[in-house]
């Protein structure tokens, strides 16, 4: 597939997912006199059908793996994060998800509204510990109420490659949520890489990894989920580069990081 190919392709894709939002989000008005959960099977749907988009016009395939090892019940899912891929694919593949995201989310109109009435997490992130606490205590309170967790432990999305920059956060809410956490590792930079309209074919691989059962002491439960998503995030990306490199004959170059 040609540089041309590929840049006509992601302006295409951009052009319907930001379109086809739009839609969803009109079409998605009856839900707020609906149980939350009418409002949280049409965002799954979404998700899925940006995931089927995404593979018609860019070539962008999906695989997922371990899905099995999610526990029922409340807990937590730790994952990599590389994209904006994740947001919404993960979303379409939880039972009872709940997200952790930054507030002024929330006050965007219609969009923000459905995150306050799915449940979403808006959190400050200038207000330090103080944030951190009530972070604390109303993912606790989620996580009671049967949801599952879904945070990105490293606060924001990473390029490939980068050196982990885990944050405490995810080790004070496991403290607190008494449940399990399940590491997820992926490459989902490969193809829908940061600061870039450019989305490339290939495999965007899943790895849901064994769960890490509650009680672990602070120190031991970031040493086994940074090690657990790290390595499997390695060998992700080294099979995601065989692939695009089949698909192109190299790997793609990668956008410019700062």
């Amino acid at each position: 597939m040609t540089s041309t190919s590929i840049f006509l392709r992601s302006l295409a894709f951009n052009v319907l997912f930001y379109l086809t939002m739009a839609i969803w989000i009109v079409a998605a008005l009856p839900t707020f006199l609906m149980p939350r959960s009418a409002l949280v099977s049409m965002a799954q749907a979404w998700g899925r059908w940006n995931i089927w988009l995404m593979r018609v016009i860019c070539g962008t395939r999906v695989k997922i793996l371990g899905i099995g090892k999610i526990p029922k019940g409340p807990l937590i899912i730790a994952s990599k994060h590389q994209s904006m891929w994740e947001t919404f694919a993960l979303f379409s593949l939880i039972d009872q998800p709940i997200f952790i995201l930054k507030r002024e989310l929330k006050w965007i109109p219609f969009f923000g509204w459905y995150l306050t009435k799915t449940g979403m997490i808006g959190i400050d992130r200038k207000a330090g510990m103080s944030a951190l606490k009530m972070l604390v205590r109303m993912t606790k309170e989620q996580m009671h109420l049967g949801r599952q967790l879904v945070i990105f432990p490293e606060g924001t999305r990473r390029p490939i490659g980068a050196p982990p920059a885990y944050k405490s956060g995810v080790a004070m809410i496991y403290a607190e949520g008494e449940v399990p956490c399940v590491p997820v590792a992926l490459n989902s930079g490969l193809c829908w890489p940061r600061r870039t309209f450019l989305r490339y074919p290939g495999i965007i691989t899943v790895e849901f990894l064994d769960p890490l059962p509650p009680g672990l002491r602070r120190n031991e439960f970031m040493s086994r989920l940074t090690a657990s998503i790290e390595g499997a995030t390695a060998h992700l990306v080294e099979a995601g580069r065989r692939e695009q490199a089949r698909l192109f004959g190299r790997v793609p170059d990668a956008p410019v990081e700062d």
